[in-house]
């Protein structure tokens, strides 16, 4: 008994208040986005806020078992749970339900149920649970490689379900490994690699792009003096470009002009490398390797685009760089979902009084895009009022990690962290159009019985673990 009263009395209060007033406030605007005159009342449970209430319930169930259950219980069981959820995720494809073309729910009954949601928790407890090991270093290859395992193979299995939103979510564990001590250089490279692979969709004509680059890199050896003997680098990179692009006036070819300052571009950056190793000077063959593997990137974009996503990927990622505009096929969701935000003004049209929402311009809109009720029935006040309950949430469980005295919780709280924070940056921003739209809920607020408990027990299964910080982990 006093043990269950410390447990108690040691639970992050704050964490749970902010826990209930976001599906509440949810469960109230789901019915806001289905509400009509035949069926008014919001307990209707043949309706999706019905439904919801009964999410809620079940959900609530849920916090409490797992506060009840012994807290080594999650360090001891996290390889089998993980194990168990990848084994679901095999299965999905074949004998799955297929919605909205994705094959990744099971159906049991009246229920459906999506592994690829609650398999975030499992990674969190296996990542948790390998990386706490007594001598764990993350430097190390092979601690790498099996982290990188750990965290990529539910998203293999999940693209195998085409279900390539959900997939994404696992890149997020990369912010848990920069705050255990993976190297800045990997965030930067990603987001190089990002920057380059945006370019190379909206500048399909790189001619600006080398010669910016090459100006930049002639500006840098002349402006520095000890590099000036690296003039002839430049010179070459810049003859390579020449003597290719006047090539190519003289010879009848499918390759465009772009293609023959790429080319060069690649000869220079081999000279480059070849000078440094050979004058050895290794900053410089990492700067020149770094330079080629960008270009040969940006090669690359365009074949990985066209063969690897699928075309309605690719429509939607058009659609957002503004490479192509169609208001009613495939920018229709982002196009009335930003009418819909827009037209609440600073107050909003009132609870129950939107628009778009009652005339039913916008799809989804008590999943994917349920924010755009909140901007349109309580406007940028509204709006802003949930942002800013996310961020305290956000900043209380980094703070709640922080505290934690064993490795495992300390990193499981990281996760949860970064993973509703993954889904808040993405589901906001595929409704006031700075994301695509690949449809992953919003945390807490986004009608569905699966999302709903695959958050509840990432969320309570850190708050179990805060309340008994003061314990000694054993596994």
């Amino acid at each position: 008994m006093p043990r269950r009263n410390n447990i108690l009395a040691n639970i992050d209060w704050l964490t749970v208040g902010l826990y209930l007033v976001m599906i509440f406030m949810g469960w109230f605007n789901i019915y806001a986005a289905l509400y009509s005159d035949e069926h008014q009342s919001i307990f209707d449970i043949t309706q999706q806020y019905g439904k919801q209430l009964m999410w809620i319930g079940a959900a609530s169930v849920l916090a409490l078992v797992i506060m009840l259950l012994e807290v080594n219980f999650f360090v001891f069981f996290s390889y089998i749970i993980y194990g168990g959820f990848m084994l679901l995720l095999l299965l999905v494809p074949f004998v799955g339900k297929e919605i909205n073309g994705a094959r990744s729910w099971f159906e049991i009954g009246p229920v459906l149920f999506q592994p690829a949601e609650f398999t975030k928790s499992a990674t969190a407890l296996a990542l948790a649970r390998y990386m706490s090991t007594h001598g764990f270093k993350l430097q190390t290859p092979k601690s790498l490689l099996t982290v990188a395992a750990i965290i990529l193979a539910p998203v293999v299995f999940i693209l195998l379900q085409n279900d390539t939103g959900s997939a994404l979510v696992y890149f997020s564990f990369v912010l848990v490994l920069y705050r255990e001590g993976l190297s800045g250089v990997v965030l930067f490279f990603g987001t190089l690699v990002a920057i380059l692979f945006v370019l190379a969709l909206i500048l399909p004509n790189l001619t600006l792009a080398m010669v910016m680059i090459g100006i930049a890199l002639l500006l840098f050896l002349i402006f520095n003096p000890k590099f000036k003997p690296f003039l002839n680098i430049f010179v070459t990179y810049a003859v390579a470009i020449g003597l290719l692009t006047l090539l190519s006036f003289f010879i009848s070819t499918k390759f465009e002009l772009a293609h023959f300052i790429l080319a060069g571009a690649v000869v220079g950056s081999l000279f480059v490398i070849y000078t440094s190793v050979k004058n050895k000077i290794p900053n410089y063959t990492k700067i020149a390797i770094v330079f080629l593997g960008s270009i040969l990137f940006t090669i690359s974009v365009d074949y990985g685009f066209e063969n690897i996503l699928e075309p309605h990927h690719q429509v939607r990622i058009n659609e957002l760089l503004g490479i192509e505009s169609n208001p009613h096929g495939a920018g229709y969701h982002v196009n009335q979902s930003k009418i819909a935000i827009g037209s609440g003004g600073v107050l909003g049209k009132g609870y129950l009084k939107g628009t778009q929402t009652k005339f039913d311009f916008v799809p989804e809109q008590s999943t994917d895009f349920i924010f755009c009720t909140v901007g349109e029935e309580w406007g940028f006040a509204g709006s802003v009022t949930i942002i800013l309950l996310f961020l305290v949430l956000f900043m209380r469980l980094i703070w709640l990690a922080e505290r934690q005295r064993s490795v495992f919780s300390r990193i499981y709280g990281y996760s949860v962290a970064v993973i509703l924070f993954f889904h808040f940056m993405v589901n906001i921003g595929m409704t006031i159009g700075m994301m695509p739209v690949i449809g992953i809920p919003l945390p807490f607020f986004s009608y569905g019985g699966s999302s709903l408990w695959s958050f509840t027990i990432l969320l309570f299964i850190f708050i179990r673990l805060d309340a008994s910080r003061l314990e000694k982990l054993s596994g």
